[in-house]
């Protein structure tokens, strides 16, 4: 079955063809369009990471229910990629888009006049459905609008406008939630929401797949509950530990789900997700490297704010300028990936993308034991260059390798890699933090006698996310909270050295990986189609 696009004949750039100048015009909406959507979305989504302190003030909300204001987006999000993509496909990018705009600016606006923590994780589970159907329809349009040399130039600009929200929603958070107060930082999603849809109606051409006449409902029911079990299982695991016999029977539940999904995509004519991608070396190297840049470079930007804060500014505002040197970088990295696919080829570029990573992580656990600020930034400068590098790269090669008709499952599959590498890195890393608070902090607690009555690990969990003085003060005398405020802060820079060690060795065991993987099929260089 063909798998060309009912749009070729009217706007699929031709090779060798240069389009008229309103052409170009429209297009360079359109990428703008298909960026700016990526952005909104990274930018709420570290805007929420700043704010989620007042919010658990403001709603009178405990620490496991502010929890939920992340898993609840990220469950939903990541659920929900696969059968985007294919939504996408099969009644059109567009029309997706648009959907997606208009159920993430209601949710947002949901969000900004909850009054209860219940109905603010209502609104963050429809804001990730949107999310979702916004992102596998942008990702889909930019890789069926562009081709060749202008697909790498596209998605270089696609990362710059990621990197710019990663290194800039910190400090916007920071900002709105002080001037404005929290619900600004979900309300500011309506305006930016109805720009786009503008832009959209503007630039955007519809496209679909022709081949792909109806839903492939079973493969989307089964895919969003494995990857729900997946998500909930891995988050769970990061909190009661994976050996915990409830975590273990949702992963178990996952694996079923998972099986049952391959075989009912076996089966299907047209199935959401084409299973001989599997089976081309260059199609997993290229999921393999996404999924490591997610779990090794994309989730620092979680973990070393909590490092930053905790060993060298308490102040959110200067851990936040303290950041720009893992920030700055991903502004200039997709440029750099670029000349390195110019030189080097789609292997050359993912796997040295991957090498600077591990470099990078491994720069920062050393700088990690001493108790200077400039050998942390130095460390955090390579991790930025790295991963700014792998930030379109992994996304465009992975798109590449799929036919165009098929945009949508590209983007979603892509996507879904993502996140999924994101949540590893959250879980994993996180557990490895918590164990190693918990091993620095268990020989202590001898001396501090409420440390084995209120439990290691639950002191370690708290240590973790950073909250720990304001969560102990009402339970231990005053006395005693400045030694128990160091003695964590000890096993927190302790763990992160753990961590930041591990994240180098899993980037450059990928990095490896990659390359062997890959060299099996040559992807090419620029203009390879």
């Amino acid at each position: 079955m063909s798998f060309e696009d009912t749009r070729v004949k009217i706007s699929a750039p031709l090779q060798g063809v240069v389009p008229a100048a309103g052409e170009r015009r429209r297009r360079r909406e359109v990428l703008v369009c298909a960026s700016g959507v990526s952005f909104m979305i990274m930018l709420d989504a570290n805007i929420v990471a700043v704010s989620l302190p007042t919010i658990a003030s403001s709603l009178h909300s405990a620490f496991a229910g502010v929890e939920w204001v992340i898993s609840a987006y990220i469950l939903a999000f990541v659920a929900c990629l696969m059968p985007a993509g294919a939504l996408a496909d099969r009644f059109g990018r567009k029309r997706m888009l648009f959907a997606g705009l208009a159920l993430f600016g209601c949710a947002s606006l949901l969000c900004g006049l909850a009054t209860s923590i219940l109905l603010l994780n209502t609104g963050r589970a429809l804001q990730g459905v949107g999310a979702a159907l916004q992102l596998s329809a942008a990702l889909a349009v930019l890789g069926f609008e562009f081709q060749g040399k202008e697909r790498v130039r596209a998605f270089a600009v696609w990362g710059v406008f990621i990197g710019a929200a990663a290194t800039g929603g910190p400090v916007v958070g920071g900002l709105i939630t002080s001037a404005f107060g929290w619900p600004w930082a979900f309300l500011i999603n309506v305006p930016v929401s109805l720009l786009l849809s503008l832009l959209a109606w503007r630039s955007v051409h519809e496209s679909r797949d022709p081949g792909h006449a109806r839903i492939d409902l079973p493969g989307a029911v089964l895919l969003a509950l494995a990857i729900s079990a997946l998500a909930d299982g891995m988050i769970q695991g990061g909190n009661l530990g994976f050996g915990n016999i409830r975590v273990a029977m949702v992963l178990s539940a996952a694996l079923a789900l998972l099986l049952a999904f391959v075989w009912a995509e076996s089966r299907h004519p047209r199935p959401m997700v084409d299973l001989s991608l599997f089976r081309d070396p260059a199609f997993i190297g290229a999921s393999v490297a996404m999924f490591a840049y997610a779990a090794c470079a994309y989730v620092m930007a979680t973990y070393l704010p909590l490092y930053i804060q905790a060993a060298f500014f308490p102040s959110p505002a200067m851990a936040g300028l303290a950041l720009l040197p893992f920030g700055v970088p991903l502004l200039a990295g997709p440029y750099l990936g670029a000349a390195l696919v110019a030189r080097m080829g789609d292997r050359g570029a993912l796997v040295c993308g991957l090498m600077v990573v591990a470099l990078g992580d491994a720069l920062t656990a050393w700088a990690a034991t001493g108790h200077d600020y400039a050998p942390v930034a130095l460390g955090m400068g390579v991790l930025g260059i790295g991963a700014g590098v792998l930030n379109g790269e992994t996304a465009r090669v992975s798109m590449q390798i799929v036919p165009a008709g098929r945009a949508g499952m590209a983007s979603g599959l892509t996507s879904t890699f993502r996140f999924v590498g994101l949540l590893a890195g959250l879980t994993g890393l996180g557990a490895i933090l918590v164990a190693g608070i918990t091993s620095y902090l268990t020989p202590l607690s001898a001396g501090l006698p409420q440390l084995a009555a209120i439990g290691v690990r639950e002191v370690a969990h708290h240590a973790a996310a950073g909250g720990l003085s304001t969560w102990l003060g009402p339970q231990v005398p005053a006395a005693t909270l400045t030694a128990w405020r160091h003695a964590a802060q000890a096993g927190f820079n302790s763990a992160f050295v753990d961590l930041m060690s591990a994240a180098a060795g899993f980037a450059g065991g990928a990095a490896l990986l990659t390359f062997l993987l890959m060299r099996r099929r040559a992807i090419g260089r620029i203009g390879h189609q």
